[in-house]
């Protein structure tokens, strides 16, 4: 599996790009030691806390971090990358390409579409348990401020919320120094640790993890669902690396931030056969008392930091969906002038934040929203997993043999921690579950919606050679230039139609435009127009954009003076068709999903402002559509 490294992180120093990855890539999973070992001794299945079990759960700690982020993310998943991006959605991408016009496609379909609908509950509850668990640490300063955890909680999220419409190019700039000195002071408390017991180092053994299962098989078994905590994050190594680049998170990872886990891991291990009282919050009880409160301080940071890259991931995700047709058009608004990847979308943020405070108010501490964590991550892993087999074998070639042995690995694997984390549904797993389901039913309604109305108004109208045959005939025409938006390219755009019908004039040029979005993360400057002359005043235009694009109609028309076809927007009316869906019973959809498309297409932003179009140079024609 290897593709052409990524060209988006190009001309920045390689030291610079890994700060960078180490401030905003390893965020979530850099956070996890705030709950993880304590989740697995005093969670809702709770480990007994014994010398064996302690050498146990670190040595499975170690091993899944090493066989799932290591070895199937860092050093196999990565390797796949569409044009420098990676993510589930464009692992969709690539590998729905391959399998198209097979039986497979409509598998690889839905696996993409769900792992990306998992997503967000994953970006849900990653906020909730991230700084509620560094919150909590005040109880350990002094037991009487727990009544003040939650309402903190909430404060300090209500406040990063209302801050994405600003952007984060200022305060990113902290990030990476930040995340830096949280990995370094992650490593010290550990090594402090281990110096006291260094025989802890021993739990590296795998022989710990089998003797683990052998002795306690269903202990073990159930224990997966808390180590799994460890590995949350990993699918962001792979989602940011278009950011980045494959090797500067690689070298982070290896170099930096897997030492600091694991090291921070083995200290809060040894400190509990120590200090068995230390299990109600081993993290913080590894720092020493005068540098309690600088430890809540700086875990609060950084769990903000985590819960910051989460949200933007939200918002790339969002947008990668919208233009791959998954979800309806909503309002971006872009909050650098210099990095592309900077946006903001306020319907995603403010839906975020209010099942975010839902979480920590609802389930009230981090023991219990661990309930809920793991179950979205472990299945978004496992279908990772047989997208990237689909991708070996359908795009690298791979051997049978070799896709079969390395990717049935991890298929046993993750296959393990989702039965383990199925038991957490009653418990709260049913939350992220549920918010997966509900987009998925989101995603896959305005797709299979959109391609309902698409062939109901293909049906409708006619040929464009034919109507050019009978627009030569004497139709008044008056001059300037007439921009007609249209999803298809070989008929004539309603909106034209409608126009023609109730005006009955033509101007004198016409373009028929469509917008066309490939599944590669971006598409070049010299090839984003198709320019071609159909005659009598006629012109079909085509603009393709990538899924990770600015979608800016009129500044990609600028490029069509280089194509002999100049434009001025002052003297041009841009012409869109509005449709309202009406429910039917018509062969499609059950009528619940026609009614719940016609409610997104209302609801969507207007392709004026989508697409950037001027407001005083745009007329919309309505019509009324059933599907």
């Amino acid at each position: 599996m290897s593709h052409a490294q990524p060209s988006s992180s190009g001309g920045d120093p390689v030291h610079r790009l890994i700060l960078g990855a180490i401030g905003v890539v390893f965020g979530d999973i850099g956070t996890s030691p705030l709950y993880a070992m304590k989740e697995s001794f005093v969670g809702a299945h709770a480990v007994t806390l014994t010398t064996a079990h302690v050498y146990g759960v670190l040595s499975l700690v170690f091993w899944s971090v090493t066989i799932l982020v290591s070895v199937k993310y860092v050093m196999i998943i990565m390797r796949a990358d569409n044009k420098g991006e990676g993510g589930s959605l464009a692992l969709l991408a690539l590998v729905s390409r391959a399998v198209q016009g097979t039986r497979t496609s409509f598998l690889v379909l839905v696996l993409g579409v769900f792992a990306a609908a998992l997503f967000y509950g994953d970006s849900m509850i990653t906020p909730a348990i991230s700084v509620l668990g560094a919150v909590e640490g005040l109880t350990f300063l002094a037991p009487q401020l727990e009544t003040y955890v939650v309402p903190l909680t909430v404060l300090i999220l209500v406040g990063l919320f209302v801050l994405q419409s600003r952007g984060t190019s200022g305060v990113g700039r902290l990030f990476g120094p930040i995340m830096v000195l949280w990995f370094v002071t992650l490593a010290v408390l550990g090594i402090v640790a281990i110096a006291r017991h260094p025989t802890i180092l021993f739990a590296l053994s795998p022989t710990y993890a089998i003797e683990f299962f052998m002795t306690d098989r269903l202990v073990a078994f159930l224990a997966l669902g808390t180590v799994v905590l460890a590995v949350t994050g990993a699918e962001a190594l792979y989602a940011d690396m278009g950011h980045f680049g494959r090797e500067p998170i690689r070298r982070a990872w290896f170099f930096f931030v897997l030492p600091a886990l694991m090291l921070n891991y083995l200290g809060q291990g040894a400190l509990l056969l120590e200090e068995p009282e230390a299990v109600r919050n081993p993290f913080y009880s590894l720092a020493p008392d005068w540098a309690l409160l600088p430890m809540i301080v700086l875990s609060t940071l950084a769990a903000v930091i985590a819960s910051q890259a989460v949200i933007s991931g939200a918002f790339s995700v969002t947008q990668q969906a919208i233009q791959l047709g998954l979800l309806p058009r909503m309002k971006i608004a872009h909050t650098s002038s210099s990095e592309i990847g900077q946006i903001y979308i306020p319907f995603i943020n403010w839906t975020l934040m209010i099942f975010v405070l839902g979480l920590v108010i609802g389930f009230g501490s981090t023991t219990n929203i661990a309930a809920a964590y793991g179950v979205a991550v472990t299945c978004t892993m496992l279908i990772d997993t047989l997208l990237a087999y689909l991708y070996a074998r359908r795009v690298a070639q791979w051997t049978l043999a070799a896709s079969m042995s390395l990717f049935g690995l991890f298929l046993i694997i993750d296959l393990a921690y989702v039965g383990a984390n199925l038991i957490k549904i009653p418990d709260g797993g049913w939350f992220p579950l549920g918010i997966g389901l509900a987009f998925f039913i989101l995603l896959t309604t305005w797709k299979r919606g959109r391609q309902l109305l698409f062939d109901r108004l293909r049906s409708d109208t006619i040929p464009m050679d034919v109507f050019l045959r009978s627009s030569k005939k004497s139709v008044h025409r008056v001059g300037g230039t007439a921009i007609y938006m249209t999803g298809s390219v070989d008929t004539v755009p309603h909106a034209l139609l409608h126009n023609l019908k109730h005006n009955k004039v033509l101007h004198d040029r016409n373009i028929m435009l469509t917008v066309a979005i490939a599944d590669v993360p971006t598409w070049p400057l010299a090839d984003r127009l198709e320019i071609r002359e159909l005659g009598s005043g006629f012109w079909r235009v085509v603009v393709r954009f990538g899924f990770m694009d600015i979608a800016d109609v009129p500044n990609a028309l600028k490029l069509g003076a280089e194509k002999g076809m100049p434009i001025d927007l002052f003297d041009t009316s841009f012409f869109l068709s509005r449709e309202a869906i009406r429910p039917s019973n018509r062969p499609g959809m059950p009528l619940w999903r026609e009614t719940l498309f016609s409610w997104m297409s209302r609801n969507a932003t207007s392709a004026m402002d989508f697409f950037q179009l001027p407001p005083d140079r745009v007329v919309e024609v309505g019509t009324t559509v059933e599907i």
